[in-house]
C-alpha cells in the first residue's frame, strides 16, 4: 500500500513539474553567442553559426525571421532571412545592406532602406526573393497599418538661412519611383528652440492606427542629449510637439488598447536623472502626466494593460558629474494608472538589475544581469502575481517575441 502511495505521489510530481513547463506557451527569436535561436515552450534550436547575428524581426505569420550579419566593427549589415518551414538561411538578394528593415503587417513581405532609397522584397517560391525599388531620398520610414503604404520623411536640407523643414510623404508599395504616386503629408517646420531637426525617425501606430508617434532628430551632437517626440494624425492634419527625450524608440510606445502615449521624457545624454515615466492623452491636446517619484529614473517602460504600466527604476545619482557613468540597478515597478499606486515587482540581488521588461499576454519578461556582463538571464512570470523563474540562459539582448 505505501509503495502505490508513494508511485502516485511521483507520477503528481512529474506531471506537475511538466505543467510548469508547459505554462509558458511563447515563441521567440533570440541572440546568444552572436547566434539566432528560436524557442517554442522550452525547446531552444540554434539557426545559425560562425555568423555576427543582431536584429531579429519576425514575418507577420512567423514563417521567416529577417536579420541583420555583420561583425563587431559595425562595418557590415547584411540581410538575411531564416525560413522556419524549410529551415534554411538565405539572402533575399545576393547582397543587400541595410540598417533599417521591416515586415508588412499583412504579407511576408520586407521593405528596406538602402543608401537613402526605400525597397520592398518580390515573391520566388512564397518566399521574399529579388526587390524593387519604391523611392529614392528616404531617411525613415514605416508601413501603413494597411500594409499597401508606407509613411516616409526625408532629411532636411541646409540653406543659407538654416535648416529646411521635414517632408513625409505617403507613398503605395508599388510606386516604383513614380513621382506621380508620391503623395505629401506633412510639413514639420524646424523652429529653435522649441522644435529643431533634421529628420524624422522610429514611427509607430496607436493600437487603432488613428495616431502616429515619431521622433524628431537634430543634427548628431545635439541628438544625443535631446530630441522631439511629436504625434500626428493618420489623416495629417493634427500635429504635436509631445515633449523631449532621448533617442531610444523602446521609451516610446502606444498603450495596448486606448490612445495613450507612454514615454521617458527628460533631455541629458546620461541616465542619472530627470528620467520620467510620463503619459499623454490623445486627442492632441497638452495634457501630460509624469509617474516617476522624485529621486529616482524610469530607464524602460511597457504596459501590462490599459491602465498598468512597468517600468525599469533606479534611484537617481545626481553627485555624479565627472568619470565612469555610475550603473544604475534597475528593478521592476508596477504603475496603476487607476488608482495611482505604484509598487516593485521584482528584487534583484546586489550588483544585479532588471531591464528590457516586455508584456507577451498574460506573462511578463525580462532581463537580469550584472553590471560586469554583457550577457542576462531572461526570467517569465504568468500575470503580475505569478512566480518568477528562468527561462533562457546568457542571452546577448532581449528576445523578440512572435504573437499575433
Amino acid at each position: 500500500m505505501g509503495y502505490r502511495i508513494l508511485l502516485l505521489l511521483f507520477l503528481i510530481s512529474c506531471l506537475f513539474s511538466k505543467g510548469v513547463n508547459a505554462e509558458v506557451p511563447l515563441k521567440a527569436a533570440y541572440i546568444r553567442d552572436h547566434q539566432l535561436w528560436i524557442i517554442e515552450g522550452e525547446q531552444e534550436i540554434q539557426l545559425t553559426k560562425g555568423r555576427f547575428v543582431y536584429s531579429p524581426k519576425w514575418s507577420y505569420d512567423g514563417r521567416f525571421i529577417a536579420y541583420l550579419d555583420g561583425d563587431q566593427h559595425g562595418e557590415k549589415s547584411n540581410l538575411f532571412i531564416y525560413d522556419t518551414k524549410e529551415k534554411e538561411n538565405y539572402q533575399p538578394y545576393e547582397s543587400i545592406e541595410t540598417s533599417d528593415f521591416k515586415w508588412s503587417p499583412i504579407t511576408n513581405q520586407l521593405a528596406y532602406t538602402s543608401n537613402g532609397v526605400l525597397n520592398v522584397t518580390t515573391f520566388k517560391k512564397n518566399r521574399p526573393h529579388g526587390f524593387q525599388n519604391v523611392s529614392l531620398g528616404i531617411s525613415g520610414f514605416e508601413w501603413f497599418p494597411n500594409g499597401k503604404d508606407f509613411i516616409v520623411s526625408s532629411q532636411a536640407n541646409l540653406l543659407p538661412t538654416g535648416w529646411g523643414p521635414i517632408e513625409l510623404f505617403k507613398i503605395p508599395v508599388d510606386a516604383n519611383l513614380d513621382h506621380k504616386k508620391m503623395k505629401h503629408f506633412y510639413t514639420i517646420d524646424t523652429k529653435l528652440p522649441d522644435l529643431f531637426s533634421i529628420y524624422a525617425d522610429y514611427f509607430k501606430w496607436s493600437y487603432d492606427g488613428k495616431w502616429l508617434s515619431f521622433i524628431a532628430v537634430p543634427t548628431a551632437s545635439w541628438s544625443m542629449d535631446s530630441n522631439t517626440l511629436c504625434v500626428l494624425s493618420q489623416q495629417g492634419d493634427e500635429f504635436q510637439s509631445v515633449g523631449k527625450m532621448l533617442g531610444y524608440e523602446d521609451w516610446v510606445k502606444w498603450s495596448p488598447s486606448t490612445d495613450q502615449l507612454a514615454y521617458i521624457s527628460g533631455e541629458g545624454r546620461f541616465f542619472v536623472k530627470n528620467k520620467n515615466t510620463t503619459i499623454k492623452d490623445m486627442p492632441v491636446s497638452n495634457q501630460q502626466k509624469k509617474y516617476t517619484p522624485d529621486g529616482y529614473v524610469d530607464l524602460d517602460l511597457e504596459w501590462f494593460s490599459s491602465a498598468k504600466i512597468i517600468v525599469a527604476r533606479a534611484k537617481e545619482n545626481k553627485d555624479w558629474n565627472e568619470g565612469p557613468v555610475p550603473t544604475l540597478y534597475t528593478s521592476l515597478y508596477l504603475i496603476d494608472l487607476k488608482t495611482k499606486d505604484q509598487k516593485q515587482l521584482t528584487s534583484p540581488k546586489k550588483n544585479e538589475l532588471d531591464e528590457d521588461p516586455q508584456v507577451i499576454e498574460s506573462y511578463l519578461t525580462w532581463i537580469r544581469k550584472t553590471d560586469e556582463d554583457s550577457k542576462g538571464n531572461v526570467f517569465v512570470k504568468n500575470g503580475l502575481d505569478g512566480k518568477e523563474y528562468i527561462w533562457l540562459k546568457n542571452v546577448d539582448s532581449a528576445p523578440v517575441f512572435f504573437h499575433h
